[in-house]
């Protein structure tokens, strides 16, 4: 390859790489060139003006020596050939890697996916991986958009992971994130204006999307995802905080030109969009005036459920306290419509049209956010008996609309999903640990259980144990979720675009709900009394306690069940 780097704030720009010094040739689009070719595995960095240490690409592909070192020329083999996966239908599998298994890399992985293939998902959806300062991160601290983070294994080791995916039939959803760059090792605001400094959002300043650069960067780090690296979508981290002051929307822009490359490439390519606006705009097309998101997660279906299991009410979750919001969010997507939020102290969201696929919502029980911005990190398993955890599974993946599992999830894993980090510089390792249990101070959680996460033992005890799943009742567990999901592949109703077919009652006194999917019924009991559910020919139920005589289906308190009837609008919740 031969170097180049946008850099407008440098008067001079010099290359360092295999031992020799040399100036580059700035253009007219204060792009630097250099016309030698560096070979595959060569070191490289850039010296700015006078500076006499160098600092690596913005688009490094591998930095071995972190992200205060030089950047690596890697050329890595094309992927394999796959035909593709189209999300609607499918089940994701949210994973991270360095904690999905002992290991903590990528291949170590790939010695895990036949079990996720047992299981039965479509895709799996990593963390995101791009280069982060330190040894260990949950990914969103990244500073190096374009590389994959050698404590994974690197680019190639990304390779052979994309491509033991697809050999196996399991597509590949990259978690990226294009709204912020981490606290530490970011060298970008010294090449040109990649952020705002006069606006920020949670994490600091803006990216800059006034900056035609700047959106390239972006446009061409999502192509690099899927043209070199052969993954089949993007997972957008809080798209929200995307603040673009230009007429065109850069998420516009972006699924425009993933629309050009699934041409191109002949296979489906995915967008999935973080947002909490409740705006149907991201997943209306370009045509009908919105973003073209093939979907986007819904955090309504996942506080609906919540709430309904284990009654936690504080926070956003009071809005989510009775079951009509379950009944809501499994037939509208969202509860916040253009309701008053108390949470926000104002109206929030826009209705669904109607004529949108269900299938471009991503729901969910438990996600790496809901489990680890816990103040201890626990999952369900922590707060519900073993029949409501298979109540929650059942609402989960006999959603309506995209189902997606966190990893573990699928055996009940009793490890907790901790927020953990690794800054190497003690003081902004003390300034995350304190301003952490502040945090959560000001929410009424005890300062005493909030862990450290700077500590290697918050990191080791997030680590899955995979041996889990040969007892129980974890083992009864996954066997469910297998179930659920055979299930959901067999009856063609889960995979049926329209919100029309979908209806829902619930009943806060008895804590009965029920969905209807067409002709397939999703039941629930949460009660303290058996529940006479009506009619219908049992497709799959939690317990043996559920029963079925000719008279109807009985269900008793924590279990839940799914039947088929010829006649759903004779049956009235009671």
């Amino acid at each position: 390859m031969k170097a180049s780097v946008w850099a407008p704030l440098a008067e001079r720009v010099r290359i360092v790489a295999a031992g020799e010094l040399r100036d580059l040739t700035r253009d007219e689009n204060d792009w630097w060139h250099d016309d030698v070719e560096l070979a595959d595995g060569t070191r490289y960095g850039f010296l700015l003006d006078d500076d006499a240490e160098p600092v690596h690409d913005p688009r490094s592909r591998s930095l071995p020596d972190g992200v205060h070192g030089l950047g690596q020329v890697v050329e890595t083999p094309d992927p394999q050939p796959w035909a593709g996966r189209d999300l609607a239908g499918g089940v994701i599998y949210e994973m991270h890697i360095g904690t999905f298994t002992e290991g903590g890399t990528l291949d170590a992985a790939i010695g895990r996916l036949d079990e996720l293939v047992a299981l039965g998902v479509d895709f799996v959806e990593p963390l995101p991986v791009n280069g982060f300062n330190g040894e260990r991160n949950w990914g969103y601290d990244g500073v190096a958009w374009y590389a994959v983070d050698d404590t994974y294994g690197g680019p190639h080791a990304y390779v052979r992971f994309v491509d033991a995916c697809h050999a196996r039939g399991l597509g590949v959803i990259q978690d990226v994130v294009y709204n912020h760059f981490g606290p530490s090792g970011n060298y970008l605001p010294r090449f040109g204006p990649y952020l705002d400094d006069a606006n920020a959002n949670t994490w600091g300043a803006n990216v800059n999307l006034a900056e035609p650069a700047v959106r390239r960067y972006i446009l061409d780090n999502a192509r690099l995802w899927f043209e070199t690296y052969g993954v089949d979508g993007l997972r957008l981290d809080a798209v929200h905080a995307l603040v673009d002051p230009t007429p065109r929307h850069i998420l516009s822009e972006l699924s425009q030109q993933t629309q050009e490359l699934q041409e191109w490439l002949e296979r489906p390519l995915t967008l999935i969009a973080e947002s909490d606006l409740n705006d149907p705009v991201m997943i209306l097309s370009r045509d009908e005036g919105g973003y073209g998101m093939t979907a986007q997660w819904c955090d309504d279906y996942h506080h609906a459920v919540h709430s309904a299991l284990t009654g936690e009410a504080d926070g956003y979750y009071g809005d989510f306290a009775s079951l009509s919001a379950l009944a809501k969010a499994a037939t509208k997507g969202f509860v916040h419509d253009g309701t008053f939020s108390t949470f926000r102290g104002r109206p929030h969201g826009a209705p669904i049209p109607p004529q949108v696929p269900r299938s471009r919502l991503v729901t969910f029980v438990q996600d790496h956010d809901q489990i680890g911005n816990r103040a201890e990190g626990d999952r369900l398993t922590e707060a519900l008996s073993d029949d409501r955890l298979a109540v929650a599974a059942v609402l989960n993946l006999c959603s309506p609309f995209t189902p997606m599992i966190f990893m573990g999830e699928e055996w009940a894993a009793s490890t907790p999903w901790q927020f953990f980090t690794g800054h190497p510089e003690p003081e902004l390792g003390e300034a995350t640990a304190e301003g952490r249990i502040a945090e959560f101070a000001q929410l009424g959680w005890d300062p005493e259980i909030v862990p450290d996460p700077q500590d290697p033992e918050t990191f080791r005890r997030s680590h899955l144990d995979w041996g889990e799943r040969e007892r129980d009742p974890h083992g009864r567990i996954l066997d469910l979720y297998r179930d659920l999901i055979a299930l959901r592949r067999r009856e063609p109703e889960f995979s049926d675009p329209r919100f029309s077919e979908l209806s829902a009652d619930s009943d806060d006194d008895a804590k009965t709900f029920r969905l209807r999917l067409g002709a397939v019924q999703v039941l629930v009991n949460l009660g303290t009394g058996d529940w006479d559910a009506g009619a219908g020919r049992m497709l799959l139920a939690t317990s043996p306690r559920v029963r079925v005589s000719a008279a109807g289906v009985v269900l008793p308190p924590d279990t839940a069940a799914v039947l088929r009837t010829p006649d759903v609008e004779s049956l009235n919740i009671g």
